[in-house]
């Protein structure tokens, strides 16, 4: 019964979101991310405590600001979610641009498919779904929803613009073949892990464990790196997906997953807003360590 509900609930939202004009439905996002904010305190103490952390030089006052700015990412992602149905090639520009799209065709001519890095920065959903409608499709890695009747409706989502879901239980032979086939894979890379399944690296000036998965696959593969995110740009109300350079790897796990690392967490401080900051990040620590959370 609590599945159905919360089923109707979110088919209800979303038919409400696709049906209001733009700025409208931007506002309703906001509002419910608003509800969000208040019904889950948890997500806000947590968020600030990973912004002391991380970044402590900020004032209160520009913390919560970033707090804020996370609650609207989420509302942003809840219309484009929306109005997937609604977009297609034909409209797809008018809400999102390229950035740096011949850093991912340099990547792509050399015949091993294309390893994209991408995390929870910007709407990391609709970066897959435009990139397939503007470019080619893709394949990314996803985890169910804990609600079936709800992951069903995201998948069906998700796939409409020809992309193509990979699930953790096949994931390393469903990326290498389709890598094999020159198609890219699109992985997020900045979730906390276990220490079995990763490294410790330094993100923001502390202890975080971080998968190696990813950088083994490219070094299975030998196919090309690089980092992508979709970013929401205030100027011009549209998102831009931007391909950052190609990311030479050395070949040492450690080393190459805190490069990469690095470089998701240069383009997080230039764009603080659209990370979500909610998420228990440090929860894994090195033995003896502390607790954050």
């Amino acid at each position: 019964m609590r599945e159905r509900v919360e089923y109707a609930i979110a088919v209800a939202l979303l038919e409400l979101l696709r049906a209001l004009p733009l700025k409208v439905a931007l506002r309703a996002g906001y509002g419910v991310t608003r509800l969000l904010d208040l019904a889950l305190p948890k997500l806000r103490k947590v968020a600030a405590v990973n912004l002391a952390m991380a970044l402590p030089e900020l004032s209160l006052t520009d913390r919560r600001r970033i707090i804020d700015g996370v609650f609207r990412t989420v509302g942003r992602m809840l219309v484009a979610l929306a109005r997937f149905p609604d977009i297609n090639r034909s409209n797809v520009r008018e809400f999102i641009a390229y950035r740096g799209l011949e850093h991912y065709q340099a990547a792509k001519q050399k015949g091993r498919g294309v390893l994209i890095a991408t995390g929870h920065l910007g709407n990391w959903e609709f970066s897959a779904f435009a990139h397939a409608l503007m470019t080619e499709p893709m394949h990314v890695m996803v985890r169910p929803l804990d609600n079936p009747l709800v992951d069903e409706m995201v998948e069906e989502r998700r796939t409409m613009s020809g992309n193509h879901l990979i699930f953790k239980k096949d994931a390393a032979r469903s990326v290498l073949k389709a890598l094999k086939l020159n198609q890219p894979v699109g992985i997020l890379i900045d979730q906390n892990t276990t220490p079995s399944e990763g490294v410790f690296i330094n993100f923001f000036g502390k202890a975080a464990c971080a998968g190696v998965a990813f950088v083994k696959l490219a070094y299975h593969s030998q196919a090309p790196v690089i980092p992508g995110f979709a970013l929401w740009d205030e100027a011009t109300e549209r998102y831009v997906l931007h391909f950052l350079r190609e990311v030479p790897l050395s070949g040492d796990a450690a080393t190459d997953t805190q490069k990469i690392h690095s470089i998701l967490e240069e383009v997080i401080r230039q764009y603080p807003d659209q990370w979500m900051w909610i998420h228990r990040r440090w929860k894994t620590q090195p033995p003896g360590a502390a607790s954050i959370y």
